[in-house]
Parts: C-alpha cells; sequence; structure tokens
C-alpha cells in the first residue's frame, strides 16, 4: 500500500508551490520564520528562524540551533490546531495557529502468527518492559545536530506492504496501530542510514522487533530500524548517510521478511512516508 494521493498536496496548498510556508512575525526588523513538511497527523516539519528566538509548540519549548533550525512533529490523532509560539530577541513573542490535516486510516489484518506474539505470555512481560524502556531511553535525546533538517532517504527499496497509522487485527483481534512504514525485500539485502545519525540503540533480540536498531538525527528526531537479521552498528557510532547499518530479516514478531521502518519526534510517533521523498519505481 502506498500513501494516500492528497498528502503531496497537503504539502502544496499549505506551505505553497515553493515547499515553505512564511509565518511573518510582528516587526518589519524580523524576518519570517520557513517552515518545511507536513501539517497533517503523523508530518515532520523542520522551521528556519533568526538566531537566537525561542520556539514552543503547544506550550512545550523546541531546541532552535544556533543558526535557526528546528524540528516538531505531529501525533498520529493530534487534534485539528496546534498553537506555536516564537519570540526573537528584542520583539514581542508571536503566536501562530497551525491547522494540523486530519487523516483516515486503513485497517491491516495478519493472520498466522504465533499466540505469544499476539498475546504475549506472563513470563515475557518483564522482557517486554525492559525492551520499552530501552527504546524510551534510546528516543529522549535532545542532540544538538542538525542533521535531520537534510532530509531522509529511504533506507531500502521496495514494495511498501505496510503503512504508518493502519490498525492492526492480529489473527483477529484488534491490536495497537501500526506505526512504522514496512518495506518488503529479501532476507540479507542491505539497511541504508536515511541521513547522518549517532547510534542510540542496538540489541540484537527484541521480543516485538527482533534486531532493531535506533539512531539519532538532531532535535529528538530519531529512525528505527525492526526485525534485522544482522547489526552493522554499535552504540555510539557516528553513522554517514547511505552507510550500511544492518541487514533485512524476519525476526521478532515478523511472518517474512521486511524492513519496519519508524520515526520519531522524541515520543511522538511519525509517518516516516511523509518524510521521505515518494519510493523509487
Amino acid at each position: 500500500m502506498s500513501a494516500a494521493p492528497h498528502r503531496r498536496q497537503v504539502l502544496t496548498t499549505l506551505i505553497g508551490a515553493t515547499g515553505a510556508l512564511f509565518l511573518p512575525l510582528p516587526s518589519a526588523r524580523a524576518e519570517p520564520v520557513r517552515f518545511e513538511g507536513h501539517f497533517e497527523q503523523g508530518g515532520m516539519v523542520v522551521g528556519r528562524t533568526v538566531p537566537g528566538a525561542t520556539v514552543s509548540l503547544a506550550g512545550r519549548a523546541i531546541r532552535v540551533s544556533d543558526d535557526g533550525v528546528f524540528v516538531f512533529g505531529f501525533g498520529r490523532d493530534d487534534k485539528a490546531t496546534a498553537s506555536l509560539v516564537v519570540r526573537v530577541p528584542g520583539e514581542a513573542a508571536q503566536t501562530q495557529r497551525l491547522d494540523i490535516v486530519q487523516r483516515s486510516y486503513d485497517i491491516q489484518k495478519i493472520d498466522g502468527l504465533p499466540d505469544k506474539q499476539v498475546t504475549p505470555p506472563d513470563d515475557a512481560v518483564a522482557r517486554i518492559n525492559r525492551d520499552n524502556k530501552l527504546i524510551g531511553a534510546a528516543r529522549s535525546h535532545d542532540t544538538h545536530e542538525t542533521w535531520f533538517a537534510g532530509g531522509l532517504s529511504w533506507p531500502v527499496t521496495g514494495r511498501i506492504s505496510g503503512v504508518y497509522g493502519s490498525q492492526r487485527i492480529l489473527n483477529g483481534q484488534p491490536r495497537r496501530p501500526h506505526y512504522g512504514v514496512d518495506i518488503a525485500k529479501g532476507e540479507g539485502e542491505p539497511i541504508h542510514a536515511p541521513q547522518a545519525a549517532i547510534v542510540r540503540m542496538a540489541e540484537t533480540d527484541m521480543y516485538f522487533t527482533g534486531g532493531t536498531t535506533i539512531l539519532d538525527h538532531g532535535g529528538g528526531i530519531t529512525t528505527s530500524y525492526l526485525h534485522q537479521s544482522r547489526l552493522d552498528v554499535k552504540v555510539g557510532d557516528k553513522v554517514e548517510k547511505g552507510q550500511v547499518i544492518g541487514l533485512i530479516g524476519k525476526t521478532g514478531r515478523a511472518t517474512g521478511p521486511h524492513l519496519c521502518w519508524r520515526l520519531n519526534w522524541f515520543q511522538e510517533r511519525l509517518d516516516p512516508q511523509l518524510a521521505a521523498p515518494p519510493m523509487p519505481s
């Protein structure tokens, strides 16, 4: 399944033909704020303002780099509006209402999973809790780097077999929505870093996700790589865009070889398919 056709139109409608939305500030001396991204549920937005400005979204302070770059995102079920406040040194704070496009999501049925993967046994609870703590810690870094501003490329190319936000029905039982993009690919195919990053997690055997790597691209933006058959990086490594970080597999809760690719702004789950260019044919 591919992304809904309207999403590319959303970029043009809300951000303009140049791919940027300009938020004018109250003084003629101040430059506008420029945004690039998708103002819709699951969207990642990169902002640029004057150095020294402060930014907050819905009351939450956002890191702004020394050259005025920042990033934020909208969750799967975020409401239709949010308030962004920008304060430039020497100027009054400017509040802007952001309109967030609401989406509808697919229902995806997956059958044939082992019962313990649909409803984990009691003796797996401690392991799952440990995995969740590791994942939460890996996604909590507010790294000052702005690699995210260079955009994300696809870590692998192939058929998209699962999309962000879809409701999962596992062996006939409703479960949590899917928060990534699944790309069907042969086992052992290489996975490439979509942008420069620091490795924050590299675990070979997580209960649900098997071999799992999390990359930190700065500003709270992380990408995750699930079900790997092999990991080629370790925690603390600096990786460059395009570097091989591991191999496609079917470890953890998977019915066949594929990559589940996830994107987060801290703990907020975003849609990687909106942040990447169209999948090459």
